[in-house]
């Protein structure tokens, strides 16, 4: 499957959170999904993830928040990445 990278951010934090965004158009849609986008986006606190959105093949769209997975209502890349930071922030106040 041919890919091209349209995003990637990365950030480390004082505190040593880190974000990692990576967004990829993708030739053909991974299933189930049915938009062309193949997403990885990760927030870590000591090295573990507490936020994460993803789309691995045969789970579609979802979101982890600590050990729970969620589905995610996709609409397109730039509301993915305003969801993905909305919910770091609100981690990070909670800190």
């Amino acid at each position: 499957m041919k890919a091209t990278l349209i995003y990637r951010f990365e950030q480390d934090y004082d505190d040593g959170a880190m974000v990692r965004m990576v967004i990829w158009k993708v030739s053909a849609p991974v299933p189930p999904a049915t938009h062309p986008f193949k997403y990885r986006l990760v927030y870590l606190e000591g090295g573990k993830r507490v936020i994460g959105f993803d789309n691995e093949r045969g789970k579609g769209d979802h979101r982890h928040a600590g050990r729970k997975e969620i589905p995610y209502a996709f609409v397109d890349a730039e509301t993915l990445v305003d969801d993905f930071v909305a919910a770091v922030k609100d981690r990070r106040k909670k800190r």
